[in-house]
Parts: C-alpha cells; sequence; structure tokens
C-alpha cells in the first residue's frame, strides 16, 4: 500500500527550502491524521491548523516560502501547541514532533517572546540565580553519593518539600545546592541552542547518573546527555534492587482523549464487581459505607489514589508504568480516562495561555471529582502547581502530592 504524501523532497532537490528544519524531521510526516484524536488543541477546536499535521503544514509553508513566518496564524499556533508530544506515540510514521515544535519556535519566536517568559528565561539562565531562588526554602541539600539529585530551577522554590522527599527514599543521592538549570525552559521557548548548552553544563556540574523528579527536566536531558545519564525518580526507585514491580494490567497505553476502559485485576469469587470505566463511582451498596474518596479511602479502607502523568515523560521518555506501579503499594491506584493526556501546565503554558490552560484542563477536573479520589500523584512541578489551583477553584477535597511525597509518607 503506498501512502501519498505532501512532504518536500528531502533529497535536497527542492530549491525552495530555507533551512528553518531538519529535512528528515519535516519530510517525516505522511498526513494519516492519526494524531488528531491524540491532540487536547484539535479536541479543543476541530480545526485542523490546531492539530500536529496542521501545524506541520504550517511549518512546511515557511519552510519553503509559502508563507512568511510572521503569519498571525503560523505565529498564534506556534503558542497555541502546548508541547505535549501526545501524537508521538500514536503515530505510525514516527514523526518527532517535539523536536519540530523547537525549531519552529526557535526561527518564529526570536525576538517576539512576552515580556512575563523574557523574565522567567532570565531567572533561570544564571546558576547565581537559580539557586538564589531556593535560597530561603528548605529544599534538599549536601550528600556525597555517585549519583546526583537534580533540584530543578521553580519546584526548588514552590515544591521544596519534593526533594527532601526524594532524599528520604533514598538517602545516598548528592543535592548540591549550587546546580543550575536543565535548560528544558529555554528549549521549549524558543531559545534552542541556550537549552542545550545549560544541559550540558548542569551534565558537567553533575557527574555520573542524574536522578529528577520533574518529567519535563528528565526527557530534555536524556535528548541532550543521553538516557544512560538521567533517570526520573520512578525509574531509578523501581531499577533499584527491592524496587515495585510493573502492575501486571498494562495500564495508560496511549490513547484517544475520550479514553478507554482500563484493565482491573481479576477478583477472585462469584460476588467480584464488574469492572468499573476509569473515574466511575463505586456501585450503590459500596457508596453507602464511610468515605468513598476525598479523605475517607476507598471500599478496602485504603486511599484511592489517580495520576496525573507528565507528558514529556511518558510521550517523550516512555516512562509510565514505573509511577503507576509505586502508587499501588501506598494505596487504591485509580486510573483516569485523561492520566496520560494533558493538564494543560505544559511548562509555561499556564502562565502565557492561561484561559487555554484552563479549558484544558476543565475535563481532568471533572474526573478527579467523579473519581472521589483522596490524592492526586503528579510527577512534575507544573502539573503540582496547575492541578493544585485548579482543585482549590473548585473546592474539591482531593489532595495534589507529588510521588516522592507520597511514598516518603507512606515510610515514616
Amino acid at each position: 500500500m503506498t501512502l501519498e504524501t505532501n512532504a518536500p523532497d528531502s533529497a535536497g532537490r527542492d530549491p525552495d527550502r530555507r533551512g528553518i528544519f531538519t529535512p528528515e524531521l519535516l519530510d517525516r510526516c505522511i498526513s494519516c491524521g492519526f494524531c488528531l484524536p491524540a491532540c487536547p488543541t484539535y479536541d479543543l477546536t476541530q480545526v485542523e491548523a490546531s492539530s500536529p499535521r496542521g501545524r506541520i503544514n504550517l511549518m512546511r509553508a515557511i519552510e519553503t516560502g509559502l508563507l512568511p513566518e510572521d503569519d498571525p496564524t503560523v505565529v498564534d499556533e506556534s503558542s497555541f501547541c502546548l508541547g505535549c508530544r501526545a501524537c508521538e506515540p500514536v503515530c505510525p510514521a514516527g514523526v518527532q514532533y517535539g523536536a519540530l515544535l523547537e525549531e519552529w519556535r526557535d526561527h518564529v519566536w526570536s525576538g517576539r517572546r512576552s515580556l512575563k517568559l523574557r523574565l522567567m528565561l532570565w531567572a533561570v539562565n544564571a546558576r547565581w540565580r537559580v539557586r538564589l531562588m531556593g535560597l530561603v526554602r528548605r529544599h534538599a541539600r549536601g550528600g556525597g553519593g555517585e549519583a546526583h539529585l537534580m533540584l530543578g530551577c521553580f519546584e526548588r522554590a514552590l515544591y521544596p518539600g519534593v526533594s527532601r522527599a526524594a532524599r528520604e527514599l533514598d538517602p545516598s543521592l548528592a543535592a548540591p545546592a549550587g546546580q543550575g538549570c536543565c535548560g528544558a525552559l529555554h528549549a521549549h521557548n524558543g531559545d534552542l541552542e541556550r537549552g542545550r548548552e545549560l544541559a550540558r553544563a548542569l551534565g558537567e556540574s553533575l557527574p555520573g547518573t542524574i536522578v529528577t523528579t520533574a518529567g519535563g527536566c528528565a526527557a530534555h536531558l536524556a535528548g541532550v546527555l543521553g538516557p544512560e545519564r538521567v533517570k526520573e525518580l520512578s525509574q531509578w526507585l523501581t531499577g533499584r534492587p527491592g524496587g515495585a514491580t510493573e502492575p501486571e494490567q498494562e495500564r495508560g497505553q496511549a490513547r484517544a482523549l475520550n479514553g478507554a476502559p482500563a484493565q482491573t485485576d481479576d477478583a477472585d469469587g462469584d460476588d467480584a464487581e464488574p469492572p468499573r470505566e476509569p473515574g466511575e463511582l463505586p456501585r450503590e451498596s459500596e457508596s453507602e459505607g464511610e468515605g468513598t474518596g476525598a479523605g475517607g479511602g476507598g471500599a478496602s479502607g485504603r486511599p484511592r489514589i489517580g495520576l496525573q502523568d507528565s507528558c514529556h515523560l511518558r510521550n517523550g521518555l516512555g516512562v509510565w508504568k514505573e509511577p503507576r506501579a509505586l502508587i499501588e503499594r501506598a494505596g487504591e491506584y485509580v486510573e483516569l480516562p485523561s492520566a496520560a493526556a494533558c493538564c494543560g501546565a505544559a511548562g509555561t503554558y499556564a502562565l502565557l495561555r492561561p484561559e487555554d490552560s484552563a479549558k484544558v484542563l476543565d475535563r481532568h477536573l471533572d474526573e478527579i471529582a467523579e473519581a472521589r479520589l483522596d490524592e492526586i500523584v503528579v510527577v512534575n512541578p507544573g502539573c503540582y502547581r496547575q492541578l493544585e489551583q485548579g482543585i482549590k477553584r473548585r473546592g474539591l477535597g482531593t489532595r495534589v502530592v507529588h510521588l516522592s511525597e507520597l511514598l516518603a509518607a507512606r515510610d515514616r
């Protein structure tokens, strides 16, 4: 079967190419449309230009000069995209959309960044400023192990308990306070080369394995330093002797935004409850007892716990089983339909496009409320802030915790 494609000729025979994009990346898309159901912004708008396929066509248009880079649609769509990379796992052609988006913003956003974004990039551009952000906060410090804990930039200031909990889980992790930014913020916001420079500098200052509590940082660092140098915390913990095993059921595979029924472990006996949809409320007989979520625990007496995947961790590095395996040791794990979908935080997105970000978050909050979760676990600081603020606005009783905080509290 031959699939027709509108991709430009990658053999260099097209004289109109401007050299903005890597040809091998841009030409890979075959315009099949498999990415459309997985894209949060296409789901919101049903507009072709707001899908990965549509945006790649915009990239091709500026690459060949058909559209100028300051075309309003080109500029807006480069910003409207969440950069979640949910299109990558479902793409049969293996399009590296995240890399294309970085090249797109690197070209289009030059000289067009908002003051808010420029200030954020300035804050993390120098190591001393990053250290200053966490100076008065009680984040993890010290240690002398061979593996190093990456403290993050804004995480050390906003959520210092995350790194402290990580050190509780593995006291051998060294956490030097003078470390700088990993560069993910720059790479995702139109300064790709500076993002790579910061990643290499961090790799030099933290020799050996780098363990990070931020999924987005893990994916960026792994792309620059190599995956053998970088481990996200759940990878690190499950990879140790005695670490958690993978869940028996394959939960959270790449899926369309409307979700799919989660697999449930087989129950013994004739009275076993039939499987429920993710987020479906318990049967009436089960919900009559005390506390079925939001502080009361499930029918088993264990807390009902959900997870919000980190987009780049899941879609970029393929890490999603590990956090679920660890959560199942701490409570009754509930797979939400949107667990694998972007929550709308998307790095700087929630700050730069708050209204669009809130629209993406809404369905997550609906599912959390319906599932009556006691806790929702995150593995990325941006998701932490996004869900914490959204849950507070809704007045829900669900508590947001980082995976490290959940596990450390269990072990105390």
